[in-house]
């Protein structure tokens, strides 16, 4: 079990030279001042930024690796820069800090963030931290946490390198939570929500049913015309996007693309919980179609074995090409490849080297959802896919444009939900829904 209550995150860097030897530390506190966790780490050569930016992701993924997954968090930082970049103020000009800032911002959103500068004094702690680490490595050796002799007993230390688990696409992506305005709202896809069906094993009801509310999710799904038209032509045909379920390469947070690795256990169970709830009241799923990755398929297996239901596999569901990033981690490209991490990151029609860019996936996916909604037109259909592709179906119902899959975050095993209307435009009416899960 995590954590509870608020938290403060304090983080600094510096740069001995600027760009010179660099270094960064960061602190986290309960609400009573104690000490829970701290990170630090010799960088290399570095400016003073690139490793206040590499200060704040310690900090923040020394807290998520606490449990502390949707806290609230008063971040302090002597960095005006970094403070004010990250609490939307100022644009993020330099290009090489767009990774970091990116990064930083996913991470973020998995909180509830107070942005706060302080003077350089108040920030001794993490100063200290930065400091420490850069003399070990002008001695040659590695920056160690002392005894956190103030925090509980359960407390971790997180040294350099400790990331929290993750999902299997990078964390600028898969990492980075849904926009605050939509939340996870229950997947009230056919029903009322007290009907929703159940987790494996116990009743799973409606998740956050506030959130859903606010997000516009109806408590009930009558697919009889909710386009524009006066008088409905058809009813609706809904997609119920299922994301698989866990993979080794999830659980090291590594670019996970067109290789083809299987679930893990953790996974499989996941599939299975997603499959019970898709099996019941009120989805009646009439269809199932699949990315022909074993991942994508083994997930859909799982319900096509709860539904009685064929998969059938459109290739066009598969998962983006990530070239020669596969299985690599965003710290690692970003060490080995930054300039072309940069360029990706900064447009959608830039690929990573022999892979496929976002624009093309784009293009596909579209021409996938089309064949769907053309040869089901008015049923319930749970297709079974990946990160990119989902996300891509959610930004072409909303006509949002291709930064908005920055925006958005999908965890594994997720339920989101879009209804097409011939007679009005697509209804997106869940997104990152985890109720089975629970």
């Amino acid at each position: 079990m995590g954590v509870t209550g608020a938290f403060t995150v304090e983080a600094d860097g510096g740069s001995r030279g600027n760009p010179g030897p660099a270094g960064y530390g960061a602190v986290v506190k309960d609400d009573a001042g104690r000490v829970l966790a701290e990170a630090a780490e010799s960088i290399g050569t570095a400016t003073n930024n690139v490793a206040e930016y590499r200060g704040l992701i310690a900090g923040l993924r020394a807290l998520l690796a606490l449990g502390a997954e949707g806290a609230q968090v008063e971040v302090r930082m002597d960095s005006k820069l970094v403070i004010e970049q990250m609490a939307g103020r100022w644009k993020v000009k330099h290009e090489g800090l767009r990774p970091l800032a990116l990064e930083a911002a996913g991470l973020a959103r998995r909180f509830r963030v107070t942005w706060t500068w302080i003077p350089r004094e108040r920030n001794s702690y993490a100063d200290r931290l930065a400091n420490e680490a850069m003399d070990a490595a002008a001695r040659g050796e590695t920056w160690r946490a002392s005894a956190l002799t103030s925090a509980p007993d359960s407390a971790p230390v997180v040294e350099a390198g400790a990331e929290p688990p993750n999902i299997d696409a990078p964390s600028l992506f898969d990492d980075d939570p849904g926009a605050p305005t939509l939340g996870a709202p229950a997947l009230a896809a056919r029903a009322p929500a007290a009907a929703v069906g159940e987790t494996a094993g116990e009743r799973a009801g409606t998740a956050g049913g506030g959130a859903g509310a606010a997000a516009g999710t109806a408590t009930s799904h009558d697919r009889r015309g909710h386009g524009w038209m006066s008088r409905a032509t058809h009813v609706a045909t809904s997609l119920l996007l299922l994301r698989h379920g866990q993979t080794p390469l999830s659980v090291d947070k590594r670019f996970s693309g067109l290789g083809d690795p299987s679930l893990t256990r953790t996974g499989l169970a996941q599939a299975e919980a997603a499959a019970l709830r898709l099996s019941r009241q009120p989805y009646e799923v009439e269809v199932i179609v699949a990315s022909p990755l074993a991942r994508a398929r083994q997930t859909a297996e799982a319900v096509a074995a709860r539904t009685g239901l064929a998969v059938l596999v459109d290739d066009d569901l598969r998962e983006t090409d990530f070239g020669e990033w596969e299985g690599h981690t965003f710290a690692e490209i970003q060490q080995r490849w930054p300039r072309e991490l940069a360029a990706w990151l900064a447009d959608p029609d830039v690929a990573p080297p022999g892979g496929e860019s976002f624009a093309s996936t784009a293009l596909r996916v579209e021409q996938a959802r089309d064949r769907i909604v053309k040869a089901h037109e008015g049923r319930s259909v749970v297709v079974v896919s990946h990160v990119t592709p989902i996300k891509m179906l959610v930004r072409l119902a909303l006509g949002a444009p291709p930064e908005a899959l920055y925006r958005m975050h999908l965890d594994l095993a997720c339920l989101s939900a879009i209804d097409y209307y011939a007679d009005g435009p697509a209804v997106v009416r869940a997104l990152n829904d985890t109720a089975h899960l629970s």
